[in-house]
């Protein structure tokens, strides 16, 4: 007998009529003469939109007024991946989709940092300001296609900055300031920005950080950089030379004006991880962007007007633009800049009780620290708002769904989400119209032709496979920046995703889509286990030891030897005061033989100082596993993209002592 997962959450048919995305299926219905069932039934309703990506694609562009009615033989006209054409001949502003939103009833934006009590910004602020930042840049010869720099926290200068770049244009990146030197040249140099908008520092755990001499070396070290516009945070009367103060780049406030562009145009240029060699700069379209997270926040979320919406996440993420992109419906965006567990761990609750916060996102890590911590939010906040928790950047344990129908909320929809920096979007996803089981994830997104592979490029259900999209998405990448040749024939972007199927994007996580339609990711493919011939994500390892009191983090290994053998050592951070005794060893042998695999008990375990993670908080599986099978050091790991290099150091000696002995 198959052992399925508990349900911890269902919609009633009178909340499944009142979801934004039942109100869209039944405008469908009655446009095209079509049938999703009553109430809305999510499996129809996505057939359909992976059946019909242009109806699904131009009924939403009208359907939320992005564009005008497109006739669907103008919605894609090359079905190519990569390479596909979306709305030819359409012209598209992300930032005026956003501004005509404006409205008096709710604030655009509420800026919350670790010092200071919650601030309204205005719509009719937030576009007086962006108009005025958009005038500055004009004034600066800012062009179409200029690139323009944030060293910046999540706070609404972020905001301002980008609509203001890209209702003109020009094409935004950003990078937080807990970046060093290194990190940010890695990203801004390819690029050669035109204006650099820089803090000079930040506070983060109570602490501040002076960035001044940070900002210092990227003016001398980017000689494209034109301007720099200086955001205060921490030494309000300085500018430094040469510089212009952000007061006076925002100070005559008037009515934006917004190039119309074509359909892809450079909206931003994100990067990826960067673990191995230089991040690679990720380059997506206005339309895209705008058509993508208008389905993912207003249909999966349902979010809009009236909502609160928070995301946990600094401007080096892509949730920072998915959350900025909330401003997309309408919805109220909460902007916080802080650490996510100060003043202590339940920090993200008390602000969204003291926000009226109705949408809280944040990652994995952050809801599985809160369980372990045994904390109960409901208990102790006002979370009568909070509608919905969305959480991200790794795959979510049950234990943790558990702990949130128990401890924060019995009636809010917890949905886990899996995307990536590459898409902009997610693939699989939340769906107010489904339940919630404990460990998994509800279903593809609409218009997300996602399947599982296996090896030999067959669809599989119930086993782990490579999650691919075999239909193009508007917001696939238009390109990598600096790619040979550029757009879509560029090597780089081929190899990325294109490999080794040719027309279907290879994303790197396995997925196992079960037999009643959920999903469960486990971890990147080319970090898996791989054991004897059985694969195993490392997600199903973490969930068996992280539950062990005595451990705080850790990192598993899947290392191939050069004479055929496989080397699978499990690296643990201990809890303070805690040692790895032989008594431990056994428990963690034990927890991992009968909690996830006994082919997948590993074959050392070994304590550490920390594990490495990526500053958007992945653990360092590949670039450690490449250490322990010889790669030089400095082409195994990118230090600039770690969240503490000085951890790396500890492993390399690993590695190295490993190699000898």
């Amino acid at each position: 007998m198959i052992d399925v997962p508990e349900e911890l959450w269902r919609p009633t048919p009178e909340s499944i009529r009142a979801t934004r995305l039942a109100e869209f299926a039944t405008w469908v219905e009655q446009r095209r003469d079509l049938s999703f069932g009553d109430p809305t039934n999510y499996d129809l309703l996505w057939r359909w939109s992976v059946d019909h990506l242009d109806q699904f694609w131009g009924d939403l562009a009208t359907w939320t007024g992005v564009l005008p009615d497109v006739p669907d033989d103008r919605v894609l006209t090359d079905r190519s991946m990569p390479g596909a054409v979306w709305f030819p001949g359409t012209t598209i502003n992300y930032a005026e989709q956003v501004l005509r939103n404006s409205g008096d009833e709710h604030p655009a934006l509420i800026a919350v940092a670790e010092d200071a009590e919650p601030i309204e910004i205005s719509w009719a602020t937030l576009a007086g300001q962006v108009g005025a930042f958009a005038a500055t840049l004009r004034s600066l010869s800012v062009q179409r296609g200029d690139r323009v720099a944030g060293y910046l926290p999540n706070v609404p200068e972020a905001v301002i900055a980008f609509l203001g770049a890209a209702s003109l244009g020009a094409v935004w990146s950003s990078c937080a300031p807990d970046f060093g030197t290194r990190a940010v040249l890695d990203r801004f140099a390819q690029i050669e920005p035109t204006v650099l908008i820089a803090v000079d520092g930040y506070r983060f755990n109570g602490k501040e950080y002076d960035r001044r001499d940070v900002v210092t070396e990227l003016r001398a070290s980017l000689p494209t950089v034109r301007t720099t516009i200086a955001v205060p945070r921490l030494f309000p009367e300085e500018v430094p030379d040469g510089a212009l103060a952000w007061s006076e780049a925002v100070a005559d406030e008037q009515t934006p004006s917004f190039e119309a562009l074509p359909f892809d145009h450079p909206l931003w240029i994100v990067y990826s991880s960067g673990t191995t060699g230089l991040p690679k700069g990720i380059v997506h379209g206005h339309g895209g962007v705008v058509l993508e997270q208008r389905k993912q926040i207003a249909l999966h979320i349902d979010v809009g007007v009236g909502d609160r919406l928070f995301w946990y996440a600094s401007t080096a993420w892509i949730m920072w633009n998915i959350a900025t992109s909330g401003l997309l419906t309408g919805a109220t965006l909460i902007v916080y800049d802080g650490a996510p567990a100060y003043p202590s761990i339940d920090a993200q609750f008390a602000l969204a009780a003291r926000t009226g916060m109705t949408y809280l996102g944040t990652s994995a890590g952050y809801l599985s620290a809160c369980e372990k911590a045994g904390i109960r939010p409901g208990d102790t906040h006002d979370l009568a708002a909070l509608r919905s928790i969305g959480s991200t950047g790794s795959p979510l344990p049950s234990a943790a769904y558990y702990w949130v129908y128990d401890a924060v909320k019995p009636d809010v929809l917890l949905g886990s989400l899996s995307g990536g920096t590459d898409i902009a979007t997610g693939f699989i996803g939340s769906s107010p119209l489904l339940p919630v089981t404990a460990g998994e994830l509800q279903r593809p997104m609409l218009a997300v032709a996602a399947a599982s592979w296996n090896e030999a490029g067959e669809p599989v259900v119930g086993e782990l496979g490579e999650l691919v999209v075999t239909e193009p998405m508007p917001s696939m990448p238009l390109y990598f920046w600096n790619d040979a040749p550029p757009g879509p024939r560029g090597s780089r972007y081929r190899e990325a995703y294109f490999e080794p199927w040719r027309g279907v994007w290879r994303h790197g996580d396995w997925l196992e889509i079960t037999d009643r339609g959920t999903c469960i990711i486990t971890g990147r493919s080319d970090s898996t286990l791989n054991r004897g011939g059985v694969r195993m994500g490392t997600a199903d390892i973490y969930a068996a030891v992280e539950a062990i009191p005595a451990v705080l983090d850790c990192v598993v290994l899947g290392v191939e030897q050069p004479d055929g053998g496989y080397w699978m050592p499990l690296f643990v951070q201990l809890a303070p005061g805690e040692e790895l005794t032989d008594e431990l060893i056994g428990t963690i042998r034990t927890a991992i033989r009968e909690q996830a695999s006994p082919r997948h008990v590993p074959d050392e375990i070994i304590a550490v100082p920390g594990v490495p993670h990526t500053r958007t908080g992945k653990r360092l599986e590949v670039p450690l596993k490449r250490l322990f099978q010889g790669v030089d050091p400095a082409k195994a790991v990118n230090a600039g993209a770690v969240d503490d290099a000085s951890l790396v150091d500890h492993y390399i000696a690993l590695a190295k002592e490993r190699a000898s002995s």
